[in-house]
């Protein structure tokens, strides 16, 4: 391929780009319904995108020629997309610049925890409590797809990018997990050990309330 186009191709690509050229490096020639099927199980735990830029992707790679097409005359009439030498440049180019962005975190529940104070404490555990439960479930799936490792069947479908799934970035996935209970459940704590203090205080406060003169006069005491 001419250096211009490989130039050209260059400053078009998107992490999307890359994640097209990364599965079919690794799976082989596969349709956009195949790729899809392997970001479910895998890239999809840790890169959100909208799945139809999958089918939208591969066509405008063929056009900068890191990928090419063949396409079924008859049946499904499916699209089958093959990574070229210039898409495997491309991809390699992109592997040799280490990341430099830092990491977004947008959890809509975090917001609601922020604005939390503008509601009773009863909000926030409410919010605190819901987190705890979806994330020991997702912990609990990342945690059997731990114990499965190495039990995919050599060859089949998107294999490869499975036990790659759980053999690297599984580990991000549990850590992530179990540092969200746990700050999930100090949020609960927080907010129990706050109750009970507040309640604590209005019960000193009932008592402060009661002063002796106020109270019945013994029955020995002195007219």
């Amino acid at each position: 391929m001419p250096t211009e186009h490989l130039t050209s191709a260059a400053w078009s690509l998107t992490p999307t780009s890359y994640l097209v050229l990364g599965l079919l490096a690794r799976e082989g020639p596969s349709t956009p319904y195949e790729l899809k099927g392997h970001v479910a199980a895998t890239i999809g735990h840790f890169w959100s995108f909208p799945h139809a830029l999958l089918y939208k992707e591969p066509p405008r790679l063929v056009g900068l020629g890191l990928l090419t097409e063949e396409r079924e005359l008859d049946g499904r009439r499916r699209r089958l997309f093959t990574i070229t030498d210039a898409g495997r440049q491309a991809l390699r180019e992109w592997l040799g610049h280490p990341a430099r962005q830092p990491t977004e975190l947008r959890d809509l529940a975090v917001l609601q925890l922020f604005f939390a104070d503008l509601e009773p404490t009863s909000a926030r555990l409410a919010i605190a409590r819901e987190q705890v439960s979806l994330h020991r479930a997702q912990l609990a799936g990342y945690e059997a797809g731990e114990r499965q490792s190495g039990r995919a069947s050599a060859g089949s479908p998107g294999s490869r990018t499975i036990e790659q799934w759980r053999g690297v970035t599984l580990r991000m996935g549990l850590l992530y997990e179990r540092a969200a209970i746990e700050f999930w459940e100090g949020v609960v704590f927080a907010v129990d050990a706050q109750d009970v203090s507040t309640a604590r205080a209005w019960a000193e406060d009932d008592g402060a309330r009661l002063a002796p003169s106020d109270a019945a006069p013994s029955p020995n005491a002195a007219p």
